[in-house]
């Protein structure tokens, strides 16, 4: 398929309160996890629902942390999410353009897709291809959209290894809530698209960038 210019909004972390936040239109629509509060299956039809109301052709949406129905009933949330091509670990390529989602981050409250820093990690960002344009994870790398309010680093130093590695054009993720907003470094655009802020109040908008 030849390749053309896309326009992509990304958005993450909007816990159940997708309804409050306006989405601009364009051709794809990344969700970088937590689309749900509590994890439940009724809160992924409900933002199923959300979906389909929207109007971009593609629709990429990973699992995140709170999401813990996509970990324990993978299947019966996969079905739910009728509207969207779900990454878990996989590539989907898009007009030409290669995308690769993934849902882990480092260990933190035992929550969903939770590994130990290191070689757990590591071993799941080896699975991404080379070649890859765009990288949608729910953890931050290190250092970059990664900063959390008592002013620490949390990202994970072994997908920064990664991104340093394979270089893709844009990273896209959340999960550090007052985090959200675009780094670059190294030919690489680092978006943070966390909707809600650290009081689960969806203020931050979408962020809008173009693959050309």
């Amino acid at each position: 398929m030849s390749r053309v210019p896309l326009r992509v909004i990304a958005i993450s972390d909007t816990h159940g309160y997708h309804d409050r936040v306006t989405v601009p239109d364009g051709d794809v629509l990344i969700h970088a996890g937590d689309l749900t509060k509590y994890g439940k299956l009724e809160e992924v039809r409900e933002f199923d629902t959300f979906l389909a109301a929207l109007p971009h052709r593609h629709k990429i949406v990973i699992a995140g942390n709170h999401d813990w129905c996509f970990q324990r009933e993978g299947d019966a949330a996969r079905a739910l999410l009728r509207h969207a091509t779900y990454l878990e670990d996989a590539a989907v390529e898009l007009e030409g353009w290669r995308f690769w989602g993934s849902p882990w981050q480092p260990e933190f409250m035992d929550w969903a897709f939770n590994l130990r820093r290191g070689a757990a990690l590591r071993e799941k960002w080896d699975l991404i291809p080379d070649g890859t344009e765009v990288l949608i994870t729910h953890g931050p790398p290190l250092g970059h959209g990664d900063r959390t309010f008592g002013g620490l680093e949390v990202g994970c130093e072994e997908l920064a290894a990664a991104v340093l590695r394979l270089s893709p054009l844009f990273h896209v993720f959340g999960h550090i809530h007052e985090g959200a907003g675009i780094t670059r470094a190294a030919g690489t655009t680092y978006v943070n698209a966390a909707s809600c802020d650290v009081f689960y109040d969806p203020v931050h908008p979408p962020i809008t960038f173009l693959l050309r």
